[in-house]
């Protein structure tokens, strides 16, 4: 019977909590959302998944090494590249190898809209601050804003790693609801005649200019926010592969297996980072709060920078608010979410080409507001 009672002591159904079973139900959330809704099954399957591996209940400090926050397990290994920020630079190098950035370079002015989707990052930082936050945290949470979970684990692997869990999966779960946060804020603060702009047809972009893109890009950005290197050196050299044309194989192996693989490591350790004991906090709750604010914010500071710059301009080079969304990183949902609201008010009107290119601007911008936060709290 003693050995039994023992055995018991060891099992999940001993050690079970609410906190598992709250998070064990958000697992399942994730995944049915992944499944049945298609919000980004690439990451939320492989987070979901992770947070119900992370919450399978045992009996801590027994010297099992099981978990994921126990030295010598498995996934404390697995989770080593999200702790040092190995993961993100890696997934920015896949991206940059998949990333034309020809309609970009066709309309450069368009780079504005990216910048100004930023202002979610600085306001959320200033607000977290407001609420008890210390800057290193504040800053970590701030970058939630800018939609770049890859950016978002790297900051606060630098900054507050006792923060990565919920700032990771604040980061993520806002970028998979991407087309139910943004269109309610892009209906609001445009109006019919704005939301039936045609822009012109981008130019087209010389191979030439695709190849100097990512060698100038990496010099003026990198000189701008030297700490950002990490992963705009990598989003830029993926990029070059790809566009030199003669490293397609390993342009190839960047864009596919590779972010594939890492993509699984990171969304399954980022998951189980969210182990109950540690993860279920007041902290994370607000982090969450602040999170949505952010987003909400950087999509406005697009939209409405957006309305800005079209008091300069002449009729004819005039920018569809609608675009201004696409300024966070989330590559290339948000881009979509344009499209999907743009045909809603004009059945031929085509916006997913335009709005590529402040989306690919964000995913530049959010890299520098990251380096020039971590050179602030670091100095």
């Amino acid at each position: 019977m003693e050995t039994l009672i023992n055995f018991f002591n060891y099992t999940g159904f001993a050690n079970i909590t609410i906190g598992h079973a709250v998070m064990i139900c958000v697992g399942l959330i994730f995944i049915y959302l992944a499944i049945t809704k298609e919000y980004e099954p690439l990451l939320l399957i492989p987070i979901g998944f992770g947070i119900i591996v992370g919450n399978i209940p045992f009996l801590e400090n027994a010297g099992l090494g099981i978990g994921i926050y126990e030295k010598g397990s498995t996934l404390n290994y697995l989770y080593f590249g999200v702790l040092q920020g190995i993961y993100p630079p890696l997934i920015f190098l896949g991206i940059g190898a998949m990333t034309d950035f020809s309609t970009l370079l066709s309309n450069p002015k368009l780079i504005l809209l990216g910048a100004a989707a930023q202002i979610g990052i600085f306001i959320t930082f200033v607000g977290a601050i407001a609420l008890g936050f210390t800057p290193n945290e504040a800053a970590s949470i701030g970058i939630i804003g800018g939609a770049d979970g890859p950016t978002a684990i790297f900051l606060s692997s630098k900054l507050a790693p006792h923060l990565i869990g919920a700032i990771a999966i604040s980061a993520y779960s806002y970028m998979a609801l991407v087309p139910l946060i943004q269109p309610p804020v892009m209906r609001l603060l445009t109006n019919d005649k704005e939301r039936l702009i045609r822009m012109k047809p981008p130019r087209v972009v010389s191979k030439t200019e695709k190849i100097m893109f990512p060698i100038l890009g990496l010099l003026l950005t990198t000189f701008i926010s030297p700490s950002a290197l990490p992963l705009l050196g990598t989003l830029f050299f993926g990029n070059i592969l790809k566009e030199s044309g003669v490293t397609k194989r390993l342009a190839d192996t960047a864009a596919r297996p590779m972010i594939d693989i890492v993509t699984i490591l990171l969304g399954l350790t980022v998951g189980a980072s969210t182990q109950a004991t540690t993860f279920l906090t007041p902290q994370s709750v607000l982090i969450f709060v602040l999170g949505a604010l952010s987003f909400v914010v950087a999509t406005a500071g697009g939209v409405m920078f957006a309305k800005f710059m079209n008091l300069f301009l002449k009729a004819e080079d005039k920018i569809n608010p609608l675009i201004g969304n696409a300024g966070v990183s989330a590559v290339p949902d948000s881009a979509r979410v344009s499209q999907i609201v743009g045909l809603e008010y004009d059945k031929s009107n085509h916006l997913l080409m335009h709005a590529m290119a402040p989306n690919v601007a964000g995913v530049i911008g959010s890299a520098v507001a990251a380096g020039i936060l971590l050179s602030f709290m670091t100095s």
